[in-house]
């Protein structure tokens, strides 16, 4: 969808609806060099009018050209498209008729210049797979040519039309010309190191040279011009913003009528989100008589409907209101959750931490021995780690280094926090200690405080407390490390580096084609609005200012390519052993764990898709060796786009058909199977805030506090406005609600076969993408089936949600489920 045609009459369009012709110059370019310009033999035609072909879509019209060429033209290779409109337009594809070989295709999904922006010719090659050194001769020129366009000069400010891709560091985030609270850290040096991003070349704020100057909603962020939303995805994503501001509307009528932001007091107050809506009519008249520019919006956002008036409810409070509050919901989540991939087999005790104890104290944590068997009951410390039942979910070391900046923050308090959970002889997961950690002080060295489930009220509320800031934490360590940092921010290098190295026409771009889209875009959005300095992700979690340098403290000690693999990934957490039997080859110690039983049946599949493709272009000895293309493309992947991880040992090699695979695997499992597992669940679990807070605003109470005789005589009103405020709340749930909704013009992995199919012609790659969705098919049935087992207690039972976070297909909307090709939200 792109624009409809008669809209173009009204925009000047007349000459190409009228079929005037001479707009549009094709040149067809043969694989045959021509011995006398020693370059592929071509025709040039301009197209002929207007071709009055009938077509069953309104955003589409049909253009013919003729062409005379000598019988010895041998077959087209490539065209060249010269624009000589006034504006851009979309060409989808050009088919060559009359040639022996039958029709040829070139498809091309591409936006053309008009020549007064770009005066070059878009070069478009034919549907046919070609490694560097199988490229027929009178291409090879134009393949080269087409990566030097794409790769720029490295200067100058990127203009809208362009499709330039390099790589700059994320020195966009803070605004110094604004005031000296909206300064940021650069990310991407050593201090602070993190993945590049698109380069977009504006230039640096008047106050820091090392700034890049900001481009404010609605103007919009450069990304290569094929890199941006098409309509249907831009519609949807607009009215999720303008649910955004519907959501806000009373939030901060209420905050501007009292002194500050007001905190949930009772739990009416949150439900209330969902079953009366946000506004009632009473309040929306008074809201309408407020302002006249909330009237406007008003006007227009009501012609919509009802819903947008209305959070739904999230799948966490549908089936069982009170499920948030039981320890085997709060372990569940940990294991079927929006954030399945943090915890880990506790292998031995005393637990230690890695930083330096001259500034973080004694590196041992306060859960000792005596505290565990306590509540392990009949087991000792040794059965339970040589029986591998002991869990951990441990944030100390991640957050302690910024504690005392993020409690200096108004409104927030937080601990360093470490969980054990205890996984029992009937398959059930429980927590049973938690410890929270604030820096040492003089007065006391050891700043940490343990907590168990107790039996009495006092104890059960401050259990209640110390649980709700883990989820805290868990949630702010999903937000910006599992989910910006491991998927959207390490995904973009790969994608500048593929079509900067690797022709349109090599089998890898065209393979990871379908894993880029609307990355780059999504990406600019989200430095614009939601991780830079007071955007949405700071007003809304724990870390505020902080929240990028967490992100960056991350990627420096705990990110690496080849562990991003899910097998690699739960081999290291303990959470698997290797086993070559099994899918993903290796074996769960937690059968009934749904995001890595599930993750790995994607995983195989994906593998043994790749594996076969891999095969099936590199079939010669050293032919992965001696790709030039190839080994340029992982050269700048490790050196331009992690550069500040480029001489890390852990790099894999890439020298075989068995290393490119296993590459290749894992970014695809990132784009696809893992960023949905971590993504779409989010409002499902995070749109009722007491389930997963964002934030906490106030400490433990302890004796002797001024708050502890408050929380006794009103434990619930000490629990909820720990939480975040009604802004706070609903900031989140309108953003995490966008998050999880799934565009209309989604493409699923259980598609790939339909999408391949018009950029491939050879009958053996098609053959391989068909078994691929069968083979998804039959992955859907089977996590249907888990779902339905009654034995598998963390995906079924009285009100337990089943888990479909990894099932490939969605229609769109909120859905809790669906694999999208690419990181496209």
């Amino acid at each position: 969808m792109k624009e409809r045609l008669t809209d173009k009459i009204e925009d000047g369009w007349e000459s190409f609806i009228n079929g005037i012709g001479r707009g549009i110059l094709i040149q067809l370019i043969s694989e045959e060099i021509d011995p006398a310009t020693r370059s592929g033999k071509s025709a040039e035609s301009f197209v002929r009018g207007w071709l009055p072909k009938p077509s069953n879509n309104p955003y589409i019209v049909e253009y013919g050209a003729d062409f005379v060429v000598p019988r010895d033209f041998g077959c087209p290779g490539a065209i060249l498209i010269s624009n000589f409109h006034d504006k851009e337009f979309f060409l989808v594809e050009s088919v060559v008729h009359g040639f022996s070989e039958g029709p040829i295709f070139f498809r091309a999904d591409t936006w053309i210049p008009s020549r007064k922006d770009n005066p070059e010719s878009r070069i478009i090659f034919k549907n046919q797979a070609y490694l560097p050194s199988q490229t027929p001769p009178g291409i090879k020129d134009l393949r080269r040519e087409d990566l030097l366009s794409i790769r720029g000069n490295g200067k100058g400010e990127r203009k809208l039309h362009e499709r330039i891709y390099d790589y700059d560091v994320y020195n966009d985030l803070g605004n110094p010309n604004k005031s000296e609270d909206t300064v940021r850290p650069v990310l991407g040096n050593e201090d602070w190191p993190y993945p590049r991003r698109c380069r977009t070349g504006r230039p640096p704020t008047k106050k820091d040279p090392f700034t890049e100057t900001r481009v404010e909603k609605p103007h919009p962020v450069y990304v290569p011009r094929d890199e941006t939303f098409e309509e249907i995805k831009q519609n949807t994503f607009s009215a999720g913003r303008l649910k955004a501001v519907l959501h806000n509307l009373i939030p901060l009528i209420a905050a501007k009528m009292s002194s500050s932001d007001i905190p949930f007091t009772n739990f009416s107050d949150i439900e209330k989100l969902y079953n009366e809506g946000v506004l009632s009519k009473e309040e929306e008249q008074k809201a309408v008589k407020m302002n006249q520019i909330l009237a406007n919006v008003m006007n227009q956002l009501l012609t919509v409907g009802d819903k947008l008036l209305k959070y739904d409810t999230p799948a966490i409070i549908k089936r069982d209101r009170f499920a948030w509050l039981r320890d085997n919901e709060f372990a569940r989540q940990i294991l079927a959750g929006v954030n399945p991939v943090n915890i880990q087999l506790l292998e031995e005790l005393p637990i230690l931490s890695t930083l330096d104890p001259a500034i973080y104290g004694p590196p041992e944590s306060a859960i000792t021995r005596e505290i565990l068997e306590k509540e392990l009951h009949r087991t000792t410390v040794e059965q339970a780690i040589k029986e591998k039942r002991l869990f951990i979910l441990d944030y100390h070391d991640m957050l302690l280094p910024f504690m005392e900046k993020m409690n200096s923050l108004p409104g927030r308090k937080a601990y360093a926090s470490r969980t054990i959970l205890y996984y029992t002889e009937t398959g059930i997961l429980r927590p049973i200690v938690i410890e929270l950690s604030l820096p040492p002080t003089p007065s006391s060295p050891s700043n940490k405080r343990i907590f168990t489930h107790g039996h009495d009220a006092t104890t059960y509320w401050i259990w209640k407390l110390a649980k709700a800031h883990v989820c805290s934490n868990d949630a702010g360590v999903h937000q910006l490390v599992n989910h910006w940092l491991r998927t959207h921010a390490s995904m973009e290098p790969y994608i500048i580096a593929t079509h900067r190295q690797l022709s349109s026409m090599h089998p890898v771009h065209k393979l990871l084609h379908p894993h880029m889209r609307y990355t780059m875009e999504i990406n600019a959005l989200a430095r614009q609005s939601l991780i830079n300095g007071g955007g949405i992700i700071e007003a809304c979690f724990s870390p505020g200012k902080y929240a990028m340098e967490i992100s960056s403290a991350a990627y420096k000690s705990m990110w690496r390519f080849d562990m991003e693999a899910l097998p690699a990934d739960l081999i290291r957490r303990g959470m698997a052993v290797e086993d070559p039997s099994m899918p993903g080859g290796v074996k769960l110690l937690i059968e009934d764990y749904p995001y890595a039983a599930d993750g790995l049946l994607i995983w195989s599949a994906i593998k043994e898709m790749v594996t076969s493709y891999v095969d099936h272009y590199y079939s010669q000895t050293n032919s992965v060796k001696s790709d030039v293309e190839l080994q340029s493309w992982w050269d700048e992947i490790k050196n331009k786009g992690h550069h500040d991880k480029r001489n890390e040992p852990w790099w894999p090699n890439l020298a075989t058909n068995d290393d490119l695979s296993g590459i290749l695997t894992t970014m695809i499992w990132v784009a696809s199977g893992q960023h949905a597992a971590i993504n779409f669940g989010q409002y499902p679990f995070g749109g009722y805030p007491p389930n997963r807070p964002t934030l906490m605003r106030k400490s433990i109470p302890e004796e002797g506090d001024p708050d502890y005789e408050k929380f006794l005589h009103n434990p619930e009103y000490t629990f909820l406005t720990s939480l975040p405020t009604q802004l706070q709340a609903t900031k989140v749930m309108a953003v995490q609600d966008t998050l999880s909704t799934h565009s209309a013009d989604e493409e699923y992995i259980n598609q790939l076969n339909d999408i391949h199919r018009l950029s491939f012609n050879d009958p053996e790659v098609q053959e391989l993408f068909k078994r691929f969705s069968t083979k998804l098919e039959e992955i859907e049935q089977i996590i249907h089936q888990r779902n339905k087992n009654i034995k598998l207690k963390n995906r079924n039972g009285a009100g337990v949600p089943p888990y479909e976070l990894l099932l490939p297909s969605s229609p769109p909307g909120v859905t809790g489920r669906g694999i999208p090709n690419s990181i496209s939200i």
